[in-house]
């Protein structure tokens, strides 16, 4: 086999995984970053994969094109490694956050969608995670964080309130709710004088519980608002979205730097 069939192989198999993958989750609402810019990657890859020949023939005899089109290579190849750098660390994360938790003054659980008055999977399992440190620490202030959607009628952290006490049930209580945010850097923000109204500093030891791939930026975050003790508990991702939400978990941190979040 030649060189150049395995890499139009490669880029064909890889351009359809990736435009799949993205597609079924723009049919199912799920229109974002995350899920546009791999959409068009993997248009791309396929355009490539099916044309690679005639590609090549066109840049030999347009030495403009060419130029552009092994300098937007070489940017890609360059983000690449980025991503797989950002990879390597979250991963890293990750392993700590899983660590067993110290005793805390304080549970926060940032939100991650609702459908339907229900928690989306994503947020499901950060609950589920939540619940067993809940409950082992019976002392801890609990916050749920999230505000209300768009065209909807309960806040995020009410419908996780619900969802902790039908499944896990946790008593209504002992829950908190912090009910106007739209980000992470709201949920912890905004969570703060909920804190300071029961007694707890920043500075305590506070578990903050959300998903895997988003440990590295609330970590920051919380760090870059003054929680000095943040311990970050990570929840499984489910694997239909997994990987995509690491892509655009990428996207994000880029972002929240950019902006300043910390």
């Amino acid at each position: 086999m030649s060189k150049t069939l395995l890499i139009r192989i490669l880029l064909l198999i890889v351009g359809i995984i990736i435009t799949i993958d993205c597609a079924v989750l723009m049919i199912i609402g799920k229109i974002n970053f995350g899920s546009v810019v791999p959409f068009i990657i993997g248009v791309i890859f396929v355009i490539h994969g099916i044309y690679w020949e005639r590609i090549r023939r066109f840049i030999r005899h347009h030495p403009l094109f060419k130029r552009v089109w092994y300098g937007l290579w070489g940017l890609f190849i360059l983000w690449l490694i980025s991503f797989m750098v950002f990879v390597w660390s979250l991963q890293q994360q990750i392993e700590r956050s899983q660590q067993p938790a110290p005793t805390v003054a304080a549970i926060i659980v940032l939100g991650s969608g609702t459908v339907a008055g229900k928690p989306t999977p994503t947020l499901a399992k950060r609950l589920d995670t939540a619940a067993p440190l809940i409950d082992a620490q019976p002392n801890a202030i609990v916050i749920t964080s999230g505000g209300v959607g768009f065209q909807r009628s309960r806040s995020e952290a009410d419908i996780m309130a619900s969802y902790l006490h039908e499944t896990h049930r946790i008593p209504f209580e002992r829950i908190l709710q912090e009910g106007k945010s739209t980000s992470t850097e709201e949920n912890l923000a905004n969570s703060q004088a909920l804190l300071a109204a029961q007694g707890v500093s920043i500075t305590d030891p506070i578990a903050i519980v959300t998903s895997d791939f988003h440990t590295i930026r609330a970590a920051r975050i919380a760090r870059h608002q003054g929680y000095t003790h943040s311990i970050t508990i990570a929840s499984p991702t489910p694997l239909s979205i997994r990987y995509n939400a690491w892509f655009r978990e990428y996207f994000a941190f880029v972002s929240g730097w950019l902006f300043g979040e910390y």
